[in-house]
């Protein structure tokens, strides 16, 4: 079955469950969100006062029916307490994906969610499962090429993700001539669109074959025996360019160019300039952006690929563009001009 033939036939089974949704979404004002392979409602939902509830007390609701949406699934769960926030996990063809999370404004109200609900016979034949949801922050991107910098992966994951913490770069333990990075993210909702993101290879370092995971309890404990990789200042042959990186906030444009200028400065060459096209765009809003940098004074320009996030506050894509070719051109005369 090709892919119009099933899109045509998922519409059709689908038709009645739509219409439904719809009516209900304007009968009770509620406002559903679709980002990245979820349906968001809430967090906060309309009314809420104050922060929002505690850690543990979101629910895991799986095998569900996949023509089943918010207009059954939101009313059933906040049958039970107050709903801070609800997600549907949806594929590309309006289906759900079976399963979802509640995250309840207590406790309490999680845990009697999880006693009415768990085995709940939704459909004749269909039961439920309800249970904790994990709440995992971390994931480790394994296979990165041996010269990767801290620096250059930041600058990338910031690029492309949201809501990074920290990242950690460690020698691995199971392939020679590679790396693996532990990524922390403020929340588990922030971590698992970045997984998804980062499996669909929106992460550019110049080696195929890196993959991403949620981070193993195992691997977790034995690289904190091991020391963590210093930060590199661009080191090629025990010396150093002293590039004088940001350490705090997020890489600004300004603060890469101030970067890449006094590197320039120093070795007697002119100021880059910089070219940027957009060269695709994904239906969720990514756009791949080409590159070059051309220094005057430089024997060769320095060009690459990098896939930009959709819009958020602060850089323009084509500003953010910039900056991962900055980095890249930081890199090469890190290695080169020694």
């Amino acid at each position: 079955m090709g892919a119009m033939d099933e899109k045509t036939w998922t519409d059709g089974i689908n038709e009645a469950g739509k219409m439904a949704l719809q009516a209900w979404e304007k009968e009770t004002g509620i406002e559903l969100v679709q980002i990245n392979g979820q349906r968001h409602y809430g967090g906060p939902p309309p009314g809420w006062e104050g922060g929002p509830p505690p850690a543990g007390t979101e629910v895991y609701i799986a095998r569900l029916p996949q023509d089943i949406y918010e207009n059954t699934l939101i009313p059933l769960f906040q049958s039970v307490g107050t709903l801070y926030e609800f997600r549907l996990m949806m594929t590309f063809s309006g289906l759900n994906r079976g399963f979802a999370y509640a995250r309840y404004a207590s406790l309490q109200q999680a845990q009697r969610a999880i006693a009415t609900f768990h085995r709940f016979p939704l459909r004749q034949g269909c039961a439920i499962v309800v249970c904790w949801s994990t709440q995992k922050h971390e994931l480790v991107l394994s296979g990165l090429p041996a010269s990767v910098t801290r620096q250059e992966l930041e600058a990338g994951l910031q690029m492309v993700t949201e809501g990074i913490r920290s990242v950690t770069l460690h020698v691995s333990p199971c392939q020679r001539q590679a790396k693996l990075a532990v990524l922390k993210y403020r929340s588990h909702r922030a971590a698992a669109l970045a997984k998804k993101v980062l499996m669909e290879g929106n992460l550019r370092l110049g080696k195929e074959g890196i993959r991403v995971d949620w981070l193993d309890p195992q691997l977790k404990k034995k690289l904190q025996l091991c020391e963590e990789e210093p930060s590199s200042s661009w080191v090629q042959g025990g010396k150093s360019l002293a590039v004088p990186m940001p350490v705090a906030g997020p890489l600004s444009l300004q603060n890469v160019l101030k970067c890449l200028n006094m590197v320039c400065w120093k070795h007697r060459l002119r100021t880059p300039l910089f070219i940027t096209k957009c060269v695709q765009v994904n239906p969720n809003g990514w756009q791949k952006f080409w590159y070059q940098v051309v220094i005057p004074g430089y024997h060769v320009p320095i060009s690459g690929f990098t896939w930009v996030s959709p819009d958020r506050q602060g850089q323009s894509k084509q500003e953010k563009a910039k900056v991962v070719a900055a980095l890249h051109f930081l890199q090469v005369l890190g290695c080169q001009l020694t």
